[in-house]
């Protein structure tokens, strides 16, 4: 059946599917790595701080292996900050495509949500392979997985659907939301979890959505690390942005259509 011939979901998943292969095969086709280009970055930030907080300074956060800890909270967070910042740019870089073509907008926001996602779900071999040569026992927190998944493709949609039609109309956001990711990276549980930080701390870090979502993924190899109170906070906050975000896209919509 042809896609014109389809429910207009069905067209909208077709659709969404090209674009994001599209996406995918223009970062790669150039490239003879390919693959390991898009784990290559996580890899050496999570070799660079594994290096200072183990070989230079005695840490005393976080789960041994140390490695593992890293990487299963880096690799969703490169889903997230690619996502976020590739948003900046949504609209503005594919202006006449989006123009000229009738297909609901918000696709323009979820392809890069979808190809980013892949590009995580590719990693997570990688991690395996790490947890392996680091002896790191895989628990019945892997279960959850899925679950965490789901809550941050809702959680960075949300947050693309904001993000990708203001920076229409105030082009300085782009670099203020540049800002506000590296900030958001010390002020989340990467390199630490949430239950190192002083008790103080703590009650704000549970307003951080990424904070529950790291531990989910965490908890895979560190049940210790599983909180529900802040996956729950988590879960509710994710529904919150998507619920604004798709506010936001349709109040703005038809202006971002003229503007650009």
């Amino acid at each position: 059946m042809r896609p014109e011939q389809r429910t207009s979901f069905a067209r909208y998943r077709h659709s969404l599917w090209l674009l994001t292969q599209r996406d995918l095969r223009v970062r790669y086709s150039t490239s003879l790595l390919g693959y390991f280009w898009s784990i290559l970055d996580p890899l050496v930030m999570a070799g660079i701080y594994w290096f200072v907080f183990t070989q230079v300074f005695q840490r005393t956060v976080g789960n041994e292996p140390y490695i593992v800890f890293l990487l299963s909270a880096l690799l969703p967070w490169m889903w997230f900050n690619g996502t976020v910042s590739d948003c900046t740019r949504a609209f503005l870089r594919e202006a006449k495509l989006i123009r000229s073509t009738r297909i609901p907008r918000t696709i323009w926001v979820n392809r890069l949500v979808l190809s980013k996602g892949i590009e995580f779900v590719a990693s997570i071999p990688v991690l395996l392979l790490f947890a392996i040569i680091a002896g790191a026992e895989l628990s019945a927190g892997v279960a959850l997985f899925p679950l965490a998944i789901l809550i941050q493709t809702i959680l960075t949609a949300g947050i693309g659907l904001i993000v990708a039609p203001l920076v229409v109309f105030f082009r300085d956001l782009e670099r203020a939301v540049k800002l506000i990711l590296r900030f958001l990276f010390y002020a989340s549980p990467i390199i630490y979890g949430t239950a190192d930080l002083p008790t103080e701390l703590q009650f704000w870090a549970g307003f951080n959505p990424l904070s529950g979502l790291f531990s989910l993924y965490r908890a895979a190899f560190f049940p210790e690390q599983l909180d529900w109170t802040l996956v729950l906070i988590s879960a509710l906050m994710s529904v919150l942005f998507l619920a604004v975000g798709l506010i936001v896209f349709t109040r703005t919509e038809r202006a971002v259509l003229k503007e650009i």
